[in-house]
């Protein structure tokens, strides 16, 4: 129902305003729909390039943070095989002194760490040795540092590197990313805990060329370098909401950081030989990946608006000139249909309501000159139909109580059969064919082959008056045998040949009467071999055929067929007569086929 409102409304619409209504559909919807795409995908687009340079940033702080871990893993192994340090640290000291001395000797740890300054602050071996005194590099453990989780945790790990986030009782308890790591010496089946403090300045050093914020936490989420003051004080787990993070590890995710929406990326270190990693983790907040985005929306949104103002004005012009020059044309259809068929009105252009106006001026042009021949033939009907009822009406004229004319014909031809006279009685029969088929005919047309039976009587009883002065011949096609032709076409031709070409010959007069189909029409003559027709005998008859007027006297002549056959299918299809004196007349006409299949 909504539809067919909209439908009607649509409809009952001027053409200006449905044009403009139309075009700014055209323009506005695809601006829309493709603003929209193209901002979605400037969007994407941002964040792609965000996502691809965040994931380079944090490939190189990976890289780099793991040649800065490679020092302590690399330290490790050489202590490992140290053997002044695997004496000095399984030795049963008696004296304070030996145990100085012992000390005093040993500068490894002290070679490291003056070797590698920036990678690392301190190096610290545990080992359950009460004889041992504490300088801060070779430690004694106490009942608290055996208890504690790190150093379970380094105990479990057999020889497998563990990260953690502890406190270094060196640098006033403060905590620091240490390398922990069970050293094992067989030969005295004892081990001890070899702790390596990395450098956090360093850390912070390699976040702090990155222009995101980024931070590197540990497995338990602890934060142990940024480059953001904001994230020094605080757990990672606690500022970040994300569970798809939290649950997904490594990767890109979005959740909001300090309450701020923001794309979280996480790459993870895991360096060999360790049974634990760390994670870098890099935010932007939302605002800075759509920045530009929104920057080249913006410019967008204003190129378009200057696009929409300026096509809206075009479209107000070219809806307002292509609809006056509709009004014209609408103008010229009104004028066509009150009949002013002269009322010409012709639209500049040749586009198609150009063409439409040619078109019509045409077509006004071509029905007057159809209704001019709709008139002509009209006339030409009514003039046929005159001639034939006055034929009509000249044989019913002719007509004296027919039943009593057949009644007395009969009673001749049966008086005749009983006296012997055959061929009399035969002649009356043929006479009353004739007469009844003359009464009882019409205005329709007849089949070719009645005509010739009618025509065929007619030289018969002529052929019995003249014996042997006359004779005939039908040469009819038997594919022109259900011709349709007008009644009384052939029969006045024959009758012409009889009456004017062989009634004054001694003997041996012929007729012919001739049917042929042909590739143009249906071609019919009536030939005779009596005396011809002299050249201005045969001018004054032409002259008569043109005539209009009917003359006083004349029954079913030429003059008649010829006009006949014009109004019945055109003025081609009229009498031609051809004459030689001495020798015969021929008289024929072509009835033309529609199409080569159908007469007209």
């Amino acid at each position: 129902m909504i539809f067919l409102s909209i439908k009607k409304m649509l409809n009952d619409m001027k053409l200006r305003n449905k044009l403009f209504f139309s075009f700014v559909l055209v323009v506005f919807v695809p601006v829309l729909i493709v603003g929209g795409f193209l901002t979605n995908e400037l969007k994407q687009l941002a964040l792609t390039d965000a996502v691809k340079q965040e994931t380079a940033n944090l490939d190189r702080v990976k890289k780099r943070t793991l040649e800065t871990l490679k020092i302590p893993l690399y330290l490790s192994n050489n202590i490992l095989y140290d053997q002044r340090l695997k004496e000095i640290v399984n030795t049963e000291y008696q004296y304070t002194y030996d145990v100085v001395a012992a000390y005093k000797n040993y500068s490894t740890f002290d070679h490291y760490l003056n070797t590698y300054p920036h990678e690392i602050s301190s190096i610290r071996f545990y080992m359950e040795n009460p004889t041992l005194l504490n300088n801060w590099q070779i430690i004694p453990s106490s009942e608290q540092v055996s208890q504690s989780v790190w150093y379970i945790n380094g105990k479990k790990g057999k020889g497998l590197a563990s990260w953690t986030y502890i406190e270094d009782e060196t640098k006033q308890n403060r905590k620091y990313l240490s390398f922990v790591r069970r050293i094992d010496f067989l030969d005295f089946k004892t081990y001890g805990m070899l702790v390596i403090t990395v450098n956090t300045d360093h850390l912070n050093l390699i976040l702090s060329q990155e222009s995101s914020p980024m931070m590197i936490i540990d497995d338990k989420n602890n934060i142990i370098a940024t480059n953001d003051p904001e994230f020094t004080t605080k757990s990672f787990s606690k500022m970040i909401e994300s569970k798809q993070m939290l649950e997904e590890q490594i990767g890109a995710f979005r959740g909001k950081v300090n309450g701020e929406p923001s794309y979280i990326f996480l790459e993870e270190i895991h360096p060999d030989h360790s049974s634990n990693g760390l994670k870098v983790v890099s935010v932007i907040p939302n605002q800075e990946i759509v920045e530009n985005a929104n920057r080249f929306g913006r410019m967008g949104l204003f190129v378009v608006t200057i696009s929409v103002i300026i096509a809206l004005c075009l479209i107000y012009y070219f809806s307002k000139w292509l609809s006056q020059r509709i009004l014209i044309l609408s103008e010229q259809i009104h004028e066509v249909g009150k009949g002013n068929f002269d009322h010409a009105i012709l639209v500049d252009g040749k586009d198609e309501i150009g063409q439409l106006s040619k078109q019509l001026n045409a077509m006004a042009t071509n029905t007057k000159q159809l209704l001019r021949e709709i008139e002509e033939s009209n006339k030409q009907k009514s003039l046929l139909e005159q001639k034939q009822n006055h034929i009509k009406f000249k044989m019913m004229a002719s007509q004296i109580n027919p039943h009593f004319l057949f009644n007395a014909l009969e009673s001749i031809r049966m008086r005749a059969s009983l006296n012997g006279e055959r061929e009399i009685a035969q002649v009356v029969k043929l006479l009353g064919k004739l007469m009844r088929n003359s009464i009882e005919v019409g205005t329709s047309k007849v089949k070719l082959s009645s005509e010739i039976g009618v025509i065929q009587s007619y030289l018969e009883i002529q052929k019995f008056r003249y014996r042997e002065r006359i004779d005939y011949e039908l040469h009819i096609d038997p594919r022109t045998n259900d011709l349709k032709i007008p009644p009384f076409i052939i029969q006045p031709l024959v009758e012409n040949a009889v009456v004017h070409g062989i009634e004054d010959v001694a003997k041996g007069g012929v007729i012919s009467v001739i049917s042929k189909w042909t590739s143009t029409g249906i071609y019919i003559a009536v030939t005779d071999s009596g005396k011809g027709i002299s050249e201005d005998k045969l001018k004054e008859i032409k002259q008569m055929l043109a005539e209009n007027e009917e003359k006083e006297g004349i029954r079913i002549g030429l003059r008649n067929v010829h006009q006949r056959l014009q109004l019945t299918y055109s003025h081609s299809a009229g009498l031609t007569i051809e004459s030689v004196l001495g020798k015969g007349t021929t008289i024929s006409f072509l009835i033309p086929i529609e199409g080569g299949n159908g007469i007209v």
